[in-house]
């Protein structure tokens, strides 16, 4: 049997994805979870064989739990179901060690499909996206590019933030939804493998980049980004 635990936070998609998989031969739904911290806990407690996961959900977002579920039970092959079609938060999920892609609209075949492929240890990804991903790891670096994992909307956010804007700033100057920027964020600390946006400002001012907002010293950086009392 393989063993899947459902993380999507609208019950309507979770029970309904639940029952699918639980009529199928072969899969037991053995735990259900409507935010990430519900996710990593139930993976945890469960050792699910595959975590069918959304990246939107309240709290700690799919993206925070893929990182933790990484580290916590890396035996769980995790399948993203979610509507963020960006190649943002296609590779950044990737990269936090997702095994599978699918859009929520997928076909009942393809989530089945799915989730015996990762389970079975393969990459699985929906129509269209394989083809990007396959374009993306065969793309030549560019020379001289400190950061060539990352996308160029990316490296917008990371001038930015090592210039000291706050997110929110952030989001002004480059016309984005906050909601936006924080999934920018993540991706950028996922594909860094860093853990804060401190971090982050630290090494790209060191690499060069902030300069075109004329931020201030490391030291008034690295105090401008402690935590407040």
């Amino acid at each position: 049997m393989i063993r899947v635990l459902v993380a999507d936070d609208h019950p309507v998609m979770r029970h309904g994805l639940a029952a699918l998989l639980a009529s199928l031969d072969g899969i037991d739904v053995v735990a259900e979870a409507a935010d990430g911290k519900e996710a990593v806990r139930e993976a945890v407690l469960r050792r699910p064989d595959v975590v069918l996961l959304d990246l939107q959900m309240p709290g700690t977002d799919g993206f925070a739990a893929l990182r933790e579920l990484s580290r916590s039970v890396p035996t769980a092959a995790v399948c993203v179901l979610t509507m963020f079609s960006d190649d943002d938060s296609l590779f950044a999920a990737m990269r936090a060690g997702a095994r599978g892609y699918l859009l929520k609209g997928a076909e009942q075949e393809d989530i089945e499909r799915a989730v015996r492929g990762v389970a079975a240890g393969e990459a699985v990804f929906g129509p269209g996206v394989a083809q990007r991903v396959l374009a993306q790891l065969t793309a030549p670096q560019r020379a001289h590019d400190p950061f060539p994992q990352l996308t160029p909307r990316e490296k917008d956010v990371l001038d930015l933030v090592a210039a000291g804007l706050a997110p929110r700033q952030v989001a002004t100057r480059l016309g984005l939804a906050p909601k936006t920027v924080g999934n920018l964020v993540s991706s950028i600390l996922t594909k860094l493998q860093l853990t804060d946006r401190g971090q982050a400002a630290i090494i790209a001012r060191e690499a060069g980049l902030g300069g075109s907002e004329d931020p201030p010293d490391l030291p008034d950086l690295r105090r401008s980004l402690e935590p407040g009392p």
